[in-house]
């Protein structure tokens, strides 16, 4: 039984076609018959009493020359088909949770009294040996379905929280007739799952929770990314982070990371006295830094302002006003470029302290990183992309000027004009008259700023990397 034929593909009497067309679609039609194993197929259709369908698939000789769309035709036709599924599944799931409703359960719960994590479990019931029982106490958790299988009579579960995973056993014996069928029927990975029981070790060694009784605590509407490719579109894991940590769990240990940092800073920042505070966001003028400002209005003044592009000036008016240390950890807005390792809104700490110098913020820069290491990793030695960096103290304390003569050889100090210094800087940088980085180090107007340009500092992080070092650039005599 045809369905549908093509416009292109129609086949037409034999008396009005060459014999070459004609033999060419029944090749094609035989070959297609064949490959999708249609004669097997139709034979145990007609056995079971159902019609059977196929399509022909083309029958002129340019037709059935052309065995893939075009480029741009297939990646339509995966966007729509992938748009398709997604609201296809979201549309079964909305149904999902209409039925559930219409029974009388809310898939979307208010409260689960939750006794364990499943980090907790994993750690307590280590013990149990395979096969064992712990009928002792129920236990009772939550957490999100990532994975499922169903085996008749038999369902297994994985679920995770913020601590880790563990598998859910759940028998049809130990379930209520509707429970189970609830089961089955209605609970999809990506939903949040309680579940209380007794905890086991299955033959296999999987530490597990003897489900009793479970509950819907909420209804996913979406299917989780792809468990074999994950989510590895850059932008969009840095645009929903929330999918990010549920495809790549770990992810959240960045966060958790930065959280301990954040609190360590605060806390060392207090036992030097100082008091945090918290500047204007919005302001009448962008200054404290060179960059774009957003800018906003403000209807009851009638006067555009300006999202803060640094914190500085305000932290040193504190200062004016009579407190001696300050400092705020707070978000900057800059207009400017977007990628990866550069967002327009960021996260800064900036202090000030009355009576001290560069010195005094090197010897409390040190405390920072160094306790914020402890805090986060217990030891001081570290591992950044292969390589093992070592935070101890006394970190070593230099010049820039002793450092590029260190790494190369050339002492810009004793250079005693600035053209001196500019050619020095394009013999170790090997620029090209025409370069854009030439046109940067000309425009410098002393030795310092030739000292200070972005690739004779890039220069040096390649030659003197790995070491932990303070870097300063002296404006004035320090007694």
């Amino acid at each position: 039984k045809t369905t549908k034929t093509p416009r292109n593909s129609k086949i037409t009497n034999a008396s009005t076609c060459s014999d070459t067309r004609l033999m060419e679609a029944l090749r094609v039609w035989r070959a297609s018959f064949n490959l999708l194993g249609f004669a097997a197929s139709r034979a145990a259709a007609a056995s079971a009493g159902r019609a059977h369908r196929f399509h022909i698939r083309c029958c002129s000789p340019a037709a059935a020359a052309t065995t893939k769309p075009p480029q741009d035709r297939r990646r339509r036709s995966a966007s729509s088909s992938s748009t398709s599924d997604r609201d296809s599944i979201r549309a079964i799931r909305l149904k999902k949770v209409e039925e559930l409703r219409g029974k009388g359960y809310e898939p979307y719960a208010y409260k689960w009294d939750r006794t364990h994590t499943t980090k907790e479990l994993q750690e307590r019931y280590t013990h149990l040996e395979n096969g064992e029982v712990c009928t002792e106490a129920s236990v009772s958790i939550a957490g999100r379905i990532v994975a499922r299988r169903a085996f008749g009579k038999l369902v297994f579960m994985t679920i995770r929280d913020d601590s880790g995973t563990i598998q859910l056993y759940c028998e049809k014996d130990s379930l209520t007739e509707e429970q189970f069928e609830q089961l089955k029927a209605f609970i999809d990975v990506g939903d949040i799952l309680g579940a209380s029981g007794s905890i086991k070790k299955t033959e296999k060694g999987e530490l597990s929770v003897y489900v009793s009784f479970f509950e819907i605590l909420t209804k996913s509407l979406l299917p989780l990314p792809d468990k074999y490719h994950g989510l590895t579109d850059v932008d969009k894991r840095y645009r929903q982070r929330y999918i990010d940590m549920i495809a790549n769990p770990e992810v959240a240990d960045v966060f958790r990371t930065r959280a301990k940092v954040v609190s360590e800073i605060r806390k060392t920042m207090e036992s030097f006295g100082f008091i945090e505070v918290e500047t204007p966001v919005l302001q009448g003028e962008a200054g404290g830094a060179e960059a774009r400002p957003f800018i906003t209005h403000h209807n009851s003044l009638q006067r555009d302002l300006y999202l803060r592009i640094a914190t500085e000036l305000h932290l040193k008016r504190m200062l004016v006003g009579g407190l001696e240390k300050v400092y705020e950890i707070g978000r900057i807005f800059r207009n400017e470029g977007i990628s990866t390792r550069h967002n327009p809104e960021f996260t800064t700490i900036e202090m000030y302290e009355a009576y001290s110098d560069y010195e005094s913020m090197m010897n409390l820069a040190e405390e920072i990183v160094t306790r914020c290491a402890m805090a986060t990793t217990g030891k001081l030695k570290i591992d950044y992309q292969g390589t093992e960096i070592s935070l101890e103290r006394p970190w070593r304390r230099e010049t820039m000027h002793r450092l590029v003569e260190e790494a190369t050889g050339v002492d810009f100090n004793s250079f005693g004009d600035v053209e001196s210094a500019k050619n020095a800087a394009k013999g170790l940088l090997g620029f090209k008259t025409e370069s854009s980085e030439n046109t940067s180090l000309q425009a410098c107007s002393s030795v310092g700023h030739v000292l200070n340009e972005r690739s004779l500092r890039l220069l040096l992080n390649q030659l003197l990397f790995n070491q932990r070092l303070f870097l300063t650039t002296q404006l004035r005599y320090h007694h």
